[in-house]
């Protein structure tokens, strides 16, 4: 194992890990803004649903904002669902309406959802119980799961937030388009369970696509792979027939159904780097620095996960300290930024009013420019090939937190930071062992030999 020095220009020397390897609200309807929707997220020329996200320490505002983006998406003309994944009744209170599991329309162009995991895992889990009772290889081990109990499991909440969010916007293209529900909105606003586990969905495609090429070498290179692949396909092939779909093997052979799932975790993963179908928001307390940290560790976790953050809210209190407003100008520079006027959670409001608030207009125009800001968005990787470098915009780490692995024989670099991983293919040009790092402000810059 070689270590990789990391030079900072204010502290020594540092060493890097280098590795081989319905009821609808009875509050009066509320009128058209003058928002254009053709400024708003979604372009004329694209139908593609646009998903909507926000990362904040908890009691940041980071529900309000969501309810505030929904709104205005809304009351843009653009049909909107706003998707909760919490028992927190926050925003029932705002909207006047009340929020289940099946989609409630609150107002023009406004409908909300309620994610609940253990409920949304007993569907499919009923499938393949009626799979294994026809093909009955489990011989009734299956049929004896309890789903309730399924929640509990790790990973479970995003696993689910994953798949209701995917019926909903369909990333993965044709296959998801046979998933999809009945309504289709212009704009879906999530509101996570935890900034940690919206991350980990995130990221979930391409981590899915590194783990997938170890997956197939084991189903396609191994006696126990050869033996178990063929009946699991054919499990889930039977579950999705059941339910109305096409069926998964169609007659194809192992090799184009790898390709295929590999080609849907591809779309799934490049659409979160097109701002308008993904966009995601930090929301902080500018008069609280531990809400203003994590919203920029949520930034270079973002970037991690292999997204892009389109700019940071600040919920403002009634009483806005103007010398903490500055300082955070400052360190989210140049990440768009604008100010939510203080809104009560403890009751519903008036829409109307907010939107024509002037102090509103700062936070409309930054969610209204979603579709124009893919050249103003900051790269989160430059290489420079005369230089033989790589510069990673990681804000929100110190560099004794990130490791650097090199492997496939110095084509690509696996940056840790965090919980999360990140693969960079390095061009041709810059290719070959990594000569040295330092970290400069919020970069890493790696110098190749």
């Amino acid at each position: 194992m070689m270590s990789v020095s990391v030079v900072s220009s204010q502290v020594p020397l540092t060493s890097f890990h280098h590795l081989k390897g319905r009821r609808k609200s009875r509050s009066r309807r509320p009128r058209a803004m003058p928002i254009s929707a053709s400024d708003s997220c979604t372009d004329e020329n694209d139908k593609s649903t646009t998903l909507i996200t926000f990362l904040g320490k908890g009691g940041s505002g980071k529900t309000t904002s969501a309810v505030f983006a929904a709104q205005h998406y809304a009351m843009a003309g653009l049909s909107t669902c706003l998707v909760l994944h919490s028992q927190d009744p926050t925003a029932e209170y705002i909207l006047n309406c009340k929020i289940g599991n099946s989609p409630v329309v609150c107002n023009s162009n406004l409908s909300a959802v309620r994610i609940e995991t253990t409920k949304m895992l007993l569907e499919p889990l009923n499938r393949l119980k009626q799979a294994d009772a026809r093909l009955n290889m489990t011989q009734g081990v299956l049929g004896g799961v309890v789903g309730e109990e399924l929640g509990v499991l790790p990973g479970m909440d995003s696993i689910v937030s994953a798949i209701a969010l995917e019926r909903l916007v369909g990333f993965f293209g044709n296959f998801a388009q046979r998933n999809r529900r009945k309504e289709k909105f212009d704009v879906i606003v999530y509101d996570g369970i935890s900034p940690e586990e919206t991350l980990r969905m995130i990221g979930a495609s391409s981590k899915a696509r590194l783990y997938l090429k170890y997956l197939r070498n084991v189903a396609e290179k191994t006696d126990l792979g050869r033996l178990t692949a063929p009946s699991l396909l054919k499990l889930v092939d039977e579950a999705l027939s059941i339910s109305g779909r096409r069926p998964l093997l169609n007659g194809n052979m192992s090799a184009e159904i790898w390709d295929a799932i590999d080609r849907m975790l591809e779309r799934g993963s490049s659409a979160l780097a097109e701002p308008h179908k993904f966009g995601c928001f930090l929301v902080m307390n500018p008069n609280n620095r531990t809400s203003v940290n994590s919203a920029l560790r949520y930034w270079g976790c973002t970037i991690q996960a292999g997204a892009q953050v389109a700019g940071a809210i600040c919920t403002a209190s009634p009483h806005l300290n103007e010398e903490s407003a500055e300082r955070v100008r400052k360190n989210f520079s140049p990440l768009p930024l604008s100010f939510l006027p203080h809104l009560p959670t403890d009751s519903s409001l008036d829409w109307n009013a907010i939107m024509l608030n002037p102090a509103s207009k700062e936070a409309r125009d930054l969610l209204s420019l979603q579709a124009k800001r893919s050249s103003s968005l900051m790269s989160s990787v430059k290489f420079d090939a005369a230089k033989k470098s790589v510069t990673l915009l990681m804000p929100g780490f110190d560099k004794s937190e990130i490791k650097l692995y090199q492997y496939r024989g110095g084509s690509e670099l696996l940056v840790e930071a965090g919980d999360q991983r990140r693969v960079i293919h390095l061009p041709p040009q810059i290719q070959g062992k990594v000569g040295g790092a330092r970290f400069i402000e919020r970069s890493l810059i790696v110098t190749m030999q």
